[in-house]
This record gives C-alpha cells, sequence and structure tokens, in this order.
C-alpha cells in the first residue's frame, strides 16, 4: 500500500529521464521511497532487458509494431521492478536475522530514535514465550519503498499511427505513460510535474486504481509537484470534483532545484511553506469535502476517514540541520534530497565518466542554460559530454541533433507537424534565417543551446550499466541542482542516510551557503537577467512584472530576516552569516533600476 507508515522521513525525487530509472530496485528493500521516471518507454525497455538478464527472467520484447505499445512497455518495466523489489524485501525480512547483512543494514539505515529500533531493543530482551509475537509484530512494521512515477504533464505529444494517422487522444505520451502505469503491479503514486494538464487529470478518473476500495483505501496513489500554495488549491480541486485524492503535495523550489526550472514571480520558499502550515487544516478539509461528494454523486466507495495527506519539499537541502529545521517549524511530513544522491552509486545510476566531470567541476560549471527544446530554463553541466558534444556539432557547422525519440517535438513555426528545437531539421531551417538576416545573433545563440535531452538524459543508465546506448549515442547531458556543486565525491547510501539525519557529516563546501540564502541568491541572478533582456515591445507590461518580481523578494528578505530574529533557523555562526546576507541582498535589490534596456524594431 502507498499509505503505509514510511521508515524515512526522505524519498529521492525524480532525475532526468535515467538517473533514477533504477531506483527502487537498488533502495526500496530499505524502505526508502523513489521516483522513476517513465516518459521514455525506450530505456524503460532497455532498462527490462539489462535487469531480465541481471536476475534471470524471461525477456520478451514489446516491439513498436504492438498496438499500445508504449503504455504496455511501461506495465512490463514497472512489474518487473516491483517483483524485484518485493522478492529483495521478502528475503530481508524472512532470513536468519543474525547473519542477514542486507536486514542489518535496512536498521542501520534508519534513523535515531524511531520506533522500530525500540521494538527490536525489546525483541532482544524478551523471554522466549514472548519473542514470535513480537518478531512477528516487528516484521509487520517494517515497510519498503514506494516505486513510484513521474509524469511530466507538459511532455505530451500527439502520437500517429504507421500510416501517418493521428492516434485517439488516450495515445499521447502523457495519457499512455499514466495508462502504463495504472494498469502496473507497482505499489506506489504518480507525481505529476510541470504544472496542469486538463486532459491528463480528467484520463485518472478512467481507472479504478485512483479511486478508493470498500475499506476506503487507495491502491494508487496521485502526488502533486507544485511551487505555491495557490496552485496546489487550483490543482487539488480540479482532481477533488472527479473524486480524485491528492495522496501528497511536493513543494518544489523553483529555482534551486535540478532539471527544468520553473521560477515563481520572486516568491520564496519559506514564504511559501508558511502559507501551507497556515492552511494545512482548511486545504486538507476543502479537498477531502469535495472529493467525498465527488464520490458520491459516482455512486463510488468513499474515502477513509483519515486519508493521508501529505506536505513535502525537495530543492537545495544540504544539511542535517536544514532538514530537521524544515520539517520541524513548517510540520512537513518529509523531505526529498536528489541532486546529492547523483553521488551515491549505490542508490542512481551515473556513468563514471559524468561523475569523474561531476568531481572536477567548478561552480561556475552549474548553470541555467535555454537547453531544453520546451523553453523552460534548465540546469547543465558545462563540462558534461553532452554539452561537448552539442559545442562540436556547432564547430562542424553541424548544429542540433538527429532526432529518435520525438518525445519533445513541439514548434510548428515552419512546418503542419510539430519537430523538436534542439532538431538539426529546426536549427538547420532557424539558421537560414539568420544568413537572410530575418533574426538576431542573441536569438541564434539561444537556438543552438538547445541540447536533445531524449538521449543525454537517457544515456547514462544504460553506461553505468556497461551497456551500450542505442545506435551508439553515449553523450550524457546532466541536470543537477546548484546545491551539488558543494559536495565532492562518492558516497555510499549509508553515508548519505547518516548525513541527512544528523548521525555525521559529510565533507561539503564550507563556503555553502544555507538552502533559504542560495535559493535567494539564484533569484537575484535570475532577476538581474530579466532587466538586462533587450524589450523590443510591451515595456509597460514588463516593468510591472519585474516592480511586482522585485517587491516580491524584497517582502521574502523581510520574512527572512523576521524568522531568524524569532526561531534558532541553524547554529549559532550560520545565523550570524544569513543576517549579513540577507541585509546586502536586500540593499542590492532595492538598488535595481527599473529602467530597461529597449531597442527600437
Amino acid at each position: 500500500m502507498p499509505y503505509q507508515t514510511a521508515a524515512h522521513s526522505f524519498h529521492i525525487p525524480v532525475m532526468g529521464l535515467g538517473y533514477t530509472v533504477d531506483t527502487p530496485i537498488k533502495v526500496a528493500k530499505y524502505g526508502i521511497s523513489s521516483v522513476v521516471s517513465i516518459m521514455d518507454d525506450h530505456l524503460l525497455e532497455d532498462m527490462r532487458k539489462i535487469y531480465s538478464k541481471k536476475f534471470v527472467r524471461e525477456f520478451i520484447p514489446i516491439v513498436d509494431t504492438e498496438e499500445d505499445y508504449r503504455a504496455k512497455r511501461i506495465t512490463a518495466y514497472l512489474d518487473l521492478t516491483q517483483s524485484l523489489v518485493e522478492e529483495q524485501f521478502s528475503k530481508l525480512i524472512n532470513e536468519d536475522w543474525a547473519t542477514n547483512t542486507e536486514f542489518r543494514k535496512y536498521l542501520d539505515l534508519l534513523p535515531e530514535n524511531t520506533m522500530l529500533l525500540d521494538l527490536l531493543a525489546k525483541l532482544e530482551i524478551a523471554s522466549e514465550s514472548e519473542k514470535f509475537q513480537l518478531k512477528e509484530e516487528f516484521k509487520s512494521k517494517l515497510s519498503m519503498g514506494s516505486v513510484d512515477v513521474n509524469i511530466m504533464t507538459k511532455v505530451d505529444k500527439i502520437n500517429h499511427d504507421k500510416s501517418g494517422k493521428e492516434l485517439p487522444r488516450e495515445y499521447s505520451d502523457a495519457l499512455s505513460a499514466l495508462r502504463g502505469f495504472a494498469k502496473s503491479k507497482a505499489n506506489g503514486s504518480v507525481v505529476f510535474s510541470a504544472g496542469m494538464n486538463p486532459a491528463l487529470y480528467s484520463y485518472a478518473e478512467q481507472f479504478s486504481e485512483f479511486y478508493p476500495n470498500q475499506f476506503g483505501e487507495l491502491s494508487k496513489g496521485i502526488i502533486l509537484k507544485v511551487s505555491d500554495y495557490r496552485s496546489a488549491l487550483i490543482q487539488g480541486k480540479f482532481l477533488a470534483k472527479k473524486g480524485l485524492w491528492i495522496s501528497e503535495f511536493r513543494i518544489e523550489s523553483g529555482l534551486n532545484c535540478g532539471g527544468h526550472a520553473f521560477a515563481t514571480d520572486g516568491f520564496l520558499i519559506g514564504p511559501i511553506l508558511e502559507e501551507f502550515k497556515n492552511n494545512r487544516n482548511e486545504l486538507f478539509q476543502t479537498l477531502y469535502e469535495t472529493c467525498q461528494n465527488a464520490l458520491e454523486n459516482k455512486e463510488l466507495n468513499s474515502l477513509f476517514k483519515s486519508p493521508s495527506f501529505k506536505i513535502t519539499y525537495q530543492g537545495g537541502i544540504g544539511t542535517a540541520s536544514e532538514d530537521s529545521f524544515l520539517r520541524e517549524y513548517y510540520e512537513l511530513d518529509g523531505t526529498g534530497w536528489g541532486s546529492p544522491f547523483l553521488l551515491v552509486p549505490e542508490a542512481t545510476s551515473v556513468d563514471d565518466v559524468t561523475l569523474d566531470r561531476l568531481f572536477k567541476a567548478k561552480k561556475s560549471d552549474f548553470f541555467l542554460s535555454h537547453a531544453s527544446p520546451l523553453g523552460v530554463p534548465f540546469h547543465n553541466l558545462r563540462t558534461s559530454s553532452g554539452e561537448e558534444q552539442r559545442q562540436n556539432r556547432i564547430e562542424k557547422n553541424r548544429s542540433g541533433s538527429p532526432c529518435y525519440k520525438k518525445f519533445l517535438m513541439n514548434n510548428t513555426e515552419f512546418t503542419d507537424k510539430p519537430i523538436c528545437t534542439a532538431s538539426r531539421q529546426y536549427q538547420n531551417l532557424k539558421a537560414k534565417q539568420f544568413e537572410a538576416g530575418e533574426i538576431e545573433s542573441e536569438e541564434m545563440d539561444k537556438v543552438k543551446a538547445k541540447d536533445c535531452l531524449c538521449e543525454g538524459l537517457s544515456a547514462p543508465a544504460i553506461l553505468a550499466a556497461s551497456e551500450t546506448p542505442r545506435r551508439n549515442l553515449n553523450a550524457v547531458t546532466i541536470c543537477p541542482g546548484p546545491n551539488l556543486a558543494y559536495f565532492k565525491g562518492t558516497f555510499t547510501l549509508k553515508e548519505m542516510a547518516d548525513h541527512i539525519y544528523g548521525k555525521l557529516s559529510l565533507n561539503v563546501d564550507l563556503e555553502r551557503p544555507h538552502v533559504f540564502v542560495k535559493e535567494l541568491q539564484l533569484y537575484v541572478t535570475y532577476l538581474k537577467k530579466e532587466f538586462d533582456t533587450k524589450i523590443t515591445e510591451k515595456v509597460a507590461k514588463k516593468e510591472a512584472y519585474l516592480e511586482k518580481f522585485r517587491n516580491n523578494l524584497i517582502e521574502g528578505v523581510s520574512y527572512y530576516q523576521e524568522l531568524i530574529s524569532s526561531v534558532q533557523v541553524d547554529s549559532d555562526d550560520i545565523l550570524r552569516k544569513m543576517k549579513g546576507e540577507f541585509q546586502n541582498i536586500k540593499s542590492e535589490i532595492e538598488s535595481f533600476s527599473l529602467s530597461l534596456k529597449t531597442e527600437v524594431v
């Protein structure tokens, strides 16, 4: 069940297409939940083949001539993943505990003062007559991590059959991915990220797995990744009106995260979490009543009286003190630790070459790029082999990538059928515009910055398994959050878990700012770039946007200044440092001039 009491207070969020594709197989047996991207069915099919061979399971390929092959591939990979996790977990709890190293590792990874360790202590001193019952009670409280999946709602291309005829809406990329998850045996939830997709949310109504059974329980959950309270309320009500319950809201920093960056209008994470804290009960009650009414109108089973309702945060957390403060002060149910786990081979799939480049990278090598064909800012690494390949192609006057997987085809500037802006076809057409003097060099540079994320974000999983990606496309794109710049080296799973729980402190760069300060710095840098962007029209509208953005940042800084004057956010040394940083940044923001660079066209 996705709502069993979790063994851990942290989860591992989705990272790219391939970095967490097999993370549940690696860590779920220890009670750690993680998220698999299910957008790339080609990758999932390749990983199913790799793991079927590794664990001696029958592998029957699902070819792309089969009807609904995309959903079938997703189901098949998730079924294999869940089966392997259950098999591992069964061995962990049922084999002799005295010699079972995996059982001992499960216990060693737990936070201190957990109920499980207290129960185990009782078991160890219990009489022989009491031991059997206590052991069964203990085993019943051990839980696997959930096999959660991520669907990026904006990646929802309409597909066509072999003759070029458009397929029905339910065969689009996002809807077929949801179908693949719903029909699978995966014990977890679907995470919807990147905003609302009404067609996708409505399609979820088709599946009984998202509705309560006769006991009011859900076999699969829905998690929303959101950037603010307003988004949570709007999306939550949209789904609740359909009788679909949101089991968790995952709040993510707009800029202090990995992958795509969805910047807010200057709203900082502290005030956002405060709003969730103050309105948590109202949010629950509103969604609960709305959902129950919808279920009643549909003549379906009602929800359990106290269904799972979690609020968690992820983005830029780097120390145990930050983690515990966020959970305790904002009354969160957990946190997500993403980028640091890229340095934990036991948990994620990063090829050796990319790991080496991460070790050697300078802070300036982590940057917010224009690489994504979605047109959304994308965290990138300047020294990655993917960036190296992109630059080499430009130097050879062959910018752009071959487009094989076609997940990000969304541009119809030149064609009736959408094409990808990272493709060689699109970039050649833009180059002709540039040569004809129809576009400026600045726009052409942004076009050339686009990279093939479909191949680059999936390659590391294949390479890490010592296999060769299809068509020998070995270049890797990695999308770490800015936080990773302060971690160096590789770590064991136990070392990272101990770091999160404060059992030990990893060697993190002493210059690393507090998570609140770092996010603020990122927003100030972002705002500066917005001021420096040349405006050709609608200057008044842009100025109003920038003023609102600046004022929101100033209000956010004032919130933090008040917070750290009344609450022990961190150690005394860090608090003193934060006070000076906030004052300096506030003065800098207030000095920004609203006069924009304009040019006549």
